[in-house]
């Protein structure tokens, strides 16, 4: 078992350093060369060192900057979180902040000449990068920290804190930049927050389906021979009619669905089919538990 849970370990930071690399490198090529502030510390510390740069001749440097402000969330999260929580972010909020500054003279601008193209990779990389960092139980510091303490005090979740946080950088970005570049600090957000999303999620190729029949069983034993997949069968009660319907639960990939339609429609035309999409299907039939 501790030979299990030390691999497990070496796995996530490793993943982990691997996702802090890629956010760094995201950073420096494409993001804070083109003074796009893609919201949270990162955006914050791009508008301060362009104004510091240009109003007192002396940049400070884009990691410091991050470093400070999350040393000063971190202390914030142990006074009122304790240590546990602080140390699953540490490791995150200081590589990423460090490996800003030490890989930026090694990294070329690039797609300085279409804003567009920079904001559009710059989040990508940056929220492939942050994906991998979540996915290995990691954290990379800022608003994070700042949406998730606020959320134990306000009446209000940590997506909503956040997008308020990003919100204001954005237009601390449109007074140091111009309203240009904070819509393309804007764009870079969303791309950031989608690609993460869906490292942590993966695409949707599976689907889940609910059949409400008076030939339940039929359609669920026709499902098992034809498809080959298995169904959960359940008992549902009509609210209007007060009566009795068998209900199916069938997960499935997305290339079987018009089997099972027609499945369905050959056995009960008036059938209620219910689709939806399945982030992630594990067990049976499906990926495996990871060990």
């Amino acid at each position: 078992m501790q030979r299990v849970l030390k691999s497990r370990r070496v796995r996530s930071f490793s993943l982990m350093t691997v996702g802090i690399a890629m956010t760094a490198w995201g950073l420096d090529a494409f993001l804070i060369p083109n003074r796009i502030a893609a919201g949270g510390v990162s955006g914050l510390s791009t508008v301060i060192y362009y104004w510091t740069k240009t109003n007192l001749g002396t940049a400070v440097p884009v990691g410091i900057g991050m470093l400070a402000m999350n040393a000063v969330l971190l202390a914030l999260a142990w006074k009122l979180r304790g240590l546990t929580y602080v140390a699953k972010t540490l490791y995150g909020a200081v590589g990423l902040s460090l490996l800003v500054d030490l890989m930026a003279p090694f990294t070329p601008p690039l797609a300085g000449d279409d804003l567009l193209l920079a904001a559009l990779y710059g989040g990508a990389i940056a929220g492939l990068g942050m994906g991998l960092v979540f996915k290995a139980g990691g954290n990379t510091g800022g608003t994070d920290i700042v949406g998730q303490l606020l959320s134990r005090r306000l009446p209000f979740g940590v997506g909503q804190i956040m997008l308020v946080i990003d919100a204001f950088v954005t237009l601390l970005a449109a007074l140091q930049f111009g309203p240009k570049l904070a819509l393309y600090g804007a764009v870079a957000i969303f791309v950031t927050s989608s690609v993460i999303d869906l490292v942590l999620e993966g695409i949707s190729v599976e689907k889940a389906v609910w059949i409400i029949s008076d030939h339940a069983d039929r359609i669920g034993q026709s499902i098992n021979i034809e498809l080959g997949r298995g169904a959960t069968r359940l008992e549902a009660t009509g609210v209007y009619t007060g009566e009795k319907r068998g209900t199916l639960l069938v997960v499935l990939s997305r290339n079987e669905l018009d089997d099972l339609k027609a499945v369905v429609g050959a056995i009960d035309p008036n059938a209620m089919v219910i689709i939806s999409n399945v982030h992630e299907a594990i067990g049976e039939g499906f990926k495996e538990l990871p060990r």
